[in-house]
């Protein structure tokens, strides 16, 4: 990482955007390293980067592509890039790509989702397209039929799948389910979700000649994050250096985690990045040092301020929400987010508290079920992935306040708990 470029890069937000003038506004003129900087508060990060008024953006909104992120459908977030920045995006992801095992003259098919402002069919489209090596692109989508896509992908012979893992396993299934077989194919390239165990077998089952891999670690709104690394764990990622600084702070402390092993909540810098700078953003993810080459990192889980949970997105702030809109007598006390997998899907259980003595079933009943359709109307992609079969409903478990689990270090209690195996 250059001095000078992360310098300039922090002048240039302190002089022109509002929020990092205001968010900066105690430091000292000459503040210049990361460790200087505070780490961005992901809600008032988004409560200022709106579609009017916007006090993040540097500049007005003249040129720039715009891609819609997580929230709720009544907060939707959005993430804006100019033209050089996605290019610069698009092609430092695309020679990541080799790292997965892209060799010249692949046929790719491009499984992930367009439309509706979702960058990721684009983002990998456009990343095989400034990819180092030759490749034959499919643009196909994770929304077309699978009694069309699976013709598709044996007529043209693909050699390279790539898709969320919850669209790969679909597909996967109903190849073995209709006793048809796609036996060209090389590699499976997943994004976006954790691939898990179960997930791993279904596919080696359905695509026994090819190989699971992470088609690399990014998002819209972080920007680039992991490089594949070549190897046995598809955790494992290295920063897109000198285009983006990857963090690994503690939870406990804030303080950057230097020594392999220790997990940490991890923060992105993007040096590339200007009409919506991206400095110690908090990119969702947990994750530790390797120490196996430099700069390498094992992605662990999701953070506190968010959950993937199958293909939905669900910050802890939205459940939140749910519960003070549910709950108008402020029966509930305290919460967690708990994920768990069961039967090859993954599923959210609310862990809700309440004070000693309310523990009647029959007058907490009724509230469980406002707190559930109060989130599912706030996140309709969760109901959608039930009725898919994609998840689990959701679920309620309550709990008393002592019984959620806490930080052993601080006392700080946890949000989100993630009690899937991720090995």
């Amino acid at each position: 990482m250059s001095a000078h470029q992360l310098s300039d890069l922090i002048r240039f937000a302190r002089h022109n955007s509002p929020f990092y003038r205001d968010l900066y506004a105690d430091l000292s003129p000459d503040a210049d390293r990361l460790a200087d900087l505070p780490v961005v508060d992901q809600r008032g990060f988004w409560a200022a980067n709106t579609l009017h008024d916007n006090r993040v953006l540097t500049s007005p909104l003249s040129e720039a592509s715009v891609f819609k992120t997580g929230g709720t459908t009544g907060a939707p977030k959005f993430s804006f890039y100019t033209r050089d920045e996605w290019r610069t995006f698009v092609t430092a992801f695309g020679h990541g790509l080799v790292d997965t095992g892209l060799r010249p003259g692949h046929r790719v098919a491009d499984l992930f989702y367009a439309g509706e402002l979702y960058a990721s069919f684009l983002f990998v489209l456009d990343s095989l397209t400034h990819a180092p090596v030759d490749n034959v692109r499919l643009p196909i989508g994770g929304a077309a039929p699978l009694e069309s896509t699976v013709p598709t992908l044996r007529d043209l012979s693909a050699q390279v799948l790539t898709g969320t893992p919850t669209t790969l396993c679909r597909l996967a299934e109903h190849v073995l389910a209709t006793g048809q077989r796609l036996e060209a194919v090389e590699l499976v390239l997943f994004g976006g979700e954790a691939l898990f165990a179960d997930q791993r077998r279904l596919l080696a089952a359905a695509f026994p000649g090819a190989k699971a891999r992470s088609v690399g670690y990014a998002s819209v709104d972080a920007g680039l994050l992991g490089r594949p690394v070549p190897g046995p764990d598809a955790r494992v990622h290295r920063a897109f250096a000198p285009h983006s600084v990857v963090e690994i702070l503690d939870d406990a402390t804030g303080e950057p985690v230097t020594e392999p092993g220790r997990p940490g909540r991890v923060v992105v810098t993007s040096l590339f990045r200007r009409l919506m700078p991206v400095i110690r953003y908090p990119a969702g993810d947990r994750a530790e040092w390797t120490g196996t080459g430099e700069g390498h990192f094992r992605i662990l889980g999701r953070a506190e301020e968010g959950v993937r949970v199958g293909p939905v997105s669900l910050y802890s702030q939205d459940a939140q929400d749910a519960v003070a809109a549910a709950d108008t007598t402020g029966r509930i006390v305290g919460m967690q987010l708990v994920v768990r997998r069961q039967d090859g899907r993954d599923g959210l259980t609310l862990r809700l508290a309440t004070a000693p003595g309310d523990d009647d079933p029959a007058r907490l009943e009724p509230l469980a079920k406002a707190v559930v359709t109060t989130l599912e109307r706030a996140r309709p992609l969760y109901p959608d992935s039930v009725r898919a079969g994609f998840v689990h409903p959701l679920a309620v478990e309550w709990a008393r306040h002592r019984d959620l689990a806490t930080n052993p270090r601080t006392g700080k209690l946890v949000r989100v708990l993630d009690e899937r195996p991720t090995a």
